[in-house]
């Protein structure tokens, strides 16, 4: 609770992958994994209600707007409709996108896009976010405010799950790191 951990490694070493299968996207080869004492193979569903996923690419409706989308995206989760409407405009304000609630998606920089991408991430309230390099192709300044609000849900006493290949952001932000390599074409730990 309220941790941030970072999962540090070269593009294809295997963090996406990691991800998938926490997210019970993907069933891992040999082994098992456990997520919130939960064997995510076993209980998919389970697993994803409870678990918040913000992927490296956009995911977001571009024939929606930036509201809509995240009232939307809440039906995924069983959220009545009200709860769904209070919810976007609260995390719209977190992640600094209220002016822009009526926008299409096309009318949004890189940066405004990953904000919204977190903002549907959190959405149902997750225990646990898993970030995959959510600084990814922004600039600076939209870098710090997603680092800001990376702050704001340990504070909220999210656990985060933070992958990345920038030593400097897993260093920074960071409780614990674990280094992903590679080694003859397969990842290892």
């Amino acid at each position: 609770t309220g941790t941030c951990f970072g999962l540090l490694g070269p593009n294809g070493a295997g963090k996406t992958t990691t991800i998938r299968m926490m997210q019970a996207q993907m069933t891992p080869t040999s082994g098992s994994l456990t997520v919130l004492g939960m064997d995510a193979a076993a209980k998919p569903r389970e697993v994803k209600a409870r678990v918040g996923i913000v992927p490296q690419e956009n995911n977001l409706d571009p024939d929606f707007t930036v509201h809509k989308n995240l009232t939307v995206y809440s039906r995924f989760f069983g959220i009545p409709a009200a709860t769904a409407d209070e919810r976007a405009t609260k995390l719209l304000e977190f992640v600094q996108l209220t002016d822009k609630s009526g926008a299409l998606i096309a009318e949004l920089s890189g940066g405004m896009k990953r904000r919204l991408n977190l903002a549907c991430g959190v959405l149902h309230e997750p225990k646990v976010v898993l970030l995959d390099e959510p600084t990814v192709g922004v600039d600076p300044q939209s870098r710090e405010r997603i680092h800001e609000m990376l702050g704001g849900l340990r504070a909220q006493g999210s656990a985060l799950l933070l992958t990345t290949h920038q030593l400097e952001e897993a260093e920074g932000r960071a409780d614990r790191i674990v280094v992903v390599g590679h080694e003859i074409g397969r990842a290892h730990v």
